[in-house]
């Protein structure tokens, strides 16, 4: 598949994934086609994800300017139309302990606030845009995989509660009984915001909104080489070049090395795999997740999953390390093998779809929203670390904001900077093999311990 360590650029022979959300999501929505010839813009976003359709739709609708995107293949093909589906007060992959510590409660707090306003721009934008993205009650869940992760959940939810002034809380393992069964039960941290929904249509949604306000989507654009001569820039695709002074990259975690040197090193390109399940049987369902709210857990390399609308379980984590290897099947048993250990109950079960994506880690495991040092007018947002369905969304508010000639000031001073460089890049796969092997351990004594 498609790597951004590896490839220049995803091109047309790359296939679309096996997803679930493509098996039961409409038609993909009508775009503009493949670059042909030669144009001029005023703006022009590279990356028809999340972030990008946010930023045409923001510009188009409140800013007055037409952009074109520029995507390598279809619309939302990377993991705006991939992922878990979680949309929910998240980014990065911070503890927010970590985080108070670092910066302060002031800037944790501003932090959360943004957060916050991310999944509230998503709320917004289904309801203005009567999007159809089967979209969820409320509801959130982070689960004891073990029974000493319970102490660290009610210290988190009196962080929650009284540093970001947010009412989580803390459930004991009765508590979850008829929300969240099997042995990996040890309670739970509830957080009353967060949703999940289909995220491809989420996504196709935007897109039609988008090209209503008069932006222009171009698809099997992958943007090739990138010349700069004085306040131009110079986006060559394989079949025509645009030429622009304004450019938003909004690639995140699918974006090339090769894209720009400026860009180059700055995020981590992390795959995340998921499978779904043949449908449960009502047993099944009252055996693992009786609930239908967002999960994942507490372990090192931590697991997500829900149960969908149709009584499937879709189960998701880390294991690949590079394109290459992401479709040996030791990776599909993994999660199986996971899934089942978690829920017992499961064992046997068919799974009907297996597929993964790029996620954006940066060095400091935190997003970014800036203009880029050094390039003139070019502006880019990216590192969700996985947890960025709605914020993702609100950084393309931003990053309209910024193109149309505002300032994005906010409490959360580190989103702003320039991401630093991984440094020994070339080496970058070698130590993220070696970070999962201990985090495997890690976990691996707590299941001893646990008897």
């Amino acid at each position: 598949m498609y790597d951004p360590l590896v490839h220049p650029f995803p091109d047309r022979k790359q296939p679309d994934p096996d997803s679930y959300w493509l098996k039961v999501s409409e038609n993909a929505p009508d775009d503009d086609g493949a670059i042909a010839g030669d144009m001029s813009v005023d703006v022009a976003i590279i990356g028809g994800g999340y972030t990008g359709l946010s930023a045409a739709l923001s510009l188009a609708r409140d800013h007055g300017i037409k952009a074109i995107v520029l995507e390598a293949r279809s619309s939302a093909w990377g993991c705006s139309g991939r992922n878990g589906s979680f949309a929910r007060i998240s980014g990065g992959r911070v503890p927010w302990s970590s985080l108070v510590k670092t910066y302060g409660s002031d800037v944790a707090r501003a932090y959360f606030q943004e957060l916050k306003q991310g999944l509230d721009t998503v709320r917004e934008l289904i309801a203005t845009g009567d999007i159809a993205c089967d979209k969820q009650p409320d509801g959130v869940y982070k689960v004891a995989t073990f029974a000493n992760h319970a102490q660290a959940l009610q210290r988190e939810e009196k962080l929650y509660n009284d540093v970001l002034r947010y009412p989580a809380r803390y459930v004991d393992a009765g508590g979850l009984r008829g929300v969240h069964e099997g042995p990996e039960s040890h309670g739970g941290l509830y957080l009353p915001d967060g949703f999940s929904l289909n995220p491809l249509k989420l996504a196709r949604g935007l897109h039609r909104m988008a090209r209503s306000h008069g932006a222009r989507i171009f698809t099997n654009s992958p943007v090739t080489d990138w010349k700069t001569q004085g306040d131009t820039h110079r986006l060559v695709t394989p079949n025509g070049t645009v030429s622009v002074k304004r450019v938003i990259v909004a690639t995140n975690g699918y974006t090339s090395s090769q894209l720009h040197a400026r860009l180059s090193a700055r995020v981590l390109p992390v795959h995340s795999q998921i499978i779904v399940t043949a449908p449960m049987s009502d047993a099944q369902v009252k055996a693992s997740l009786p609930s239908g709210d967002c999960m994942f857990d507490t372990r090192g390399l931590l697991f997500y999953y829900r149960r969908l609308p149709d009584n499937r379980m879709l189960f998701g984590g880390r294991s690949a390390i590079s394109g290459a290897d992401a479709a040996a099947p030791r990776h599909r048993q993994y999660l199986y093998d996971a899934m089942t250990r978690k829920f017992p109950a499961l064992a046997g079960i068919g799974i009907e779809h297996w597929w993964g994506g790029w996620v954006a880690v940066t060095q400091n495991s935190l997003p970014f929203c800036y203009q880029v040092p050094g390039l003139g007018n070019v502006f880019t947002a990216g590192g969700y670390a996985g947890s960025g369905v709605s914020f993702s969304i609100h950084l393309g508010t931003k990053l309209a904001m910024m193109a149309a000639g505002q300032r994005f000031e906010t409490g959360a001073s580190f989103l702003t900077r320039e991401p630093t460089r991984y440094p020994l890049s070339q080496f970058l796969r070698l130590g993220q093999w070696m970070a999962y092997r201990w985090l495997h351990a890690k976990d691996a004594r707590e299941a001893r311990k646990a008897g």
